[in-house]
């Protein structure tokens, strides 16, 4: 790796790990066991990808541009971690509902934000 591509790849991971730690602290909570933000964060990330990868192929965008947007600041914003830490809890409390819930959350609608955002932003720019 380079200097320039350590440099985007650090300044993303900042970014999107200063804004997960805003977004997430003290999150409120669903069923009193999921923390909503973690979703949030979660499902943003997924559109904010959804979105990059089509404006990085529409404008042919050099490689370290995805290490500063999709690997850094989409990298550190989402959190796999504390999505499954939060499942783990769950299924060793037997909240089986909530867990189903939290995963289905989780993956489901950001799977559909990523969806969403490459329909998005395909639309804008094939007009």
């Amino acid at each position: 790796m380079k200097g320039l591509e350590f440099i985007f790849l650090g300044v993303g991971s900042v970014l999107g790990a200063f804004l997960r730690y805003k977004l997430v602290y003290d999150s409120p909570l669903i069923f009193n066991t999921i923390p909503v933000n973690v979703i949030i964060v979660n499902v943003l990330g997924a559109f904010i990808l959804g979105v990059f990868v089509v404006l990085s192929q529409q404008w042919h965008l050099d490689g370290k541009y995805s290490l500063f947007a999709a690997v850094g600041f989409c990298g550190s914003l989402t959190t796999m971690s504390a999505f499954a830490l939060d499942s783990s809890n769950l299924l060793e409390q037997s909240h089986y509902g909530a867990l189903a819930v939290n995963i289905l959350a989780n993956v489901g609608l950001s799977i559909a934000a990523l969806i969403g955002g490459k329909s998005l932003m395909s639309a804008i720019v094939s007009n």
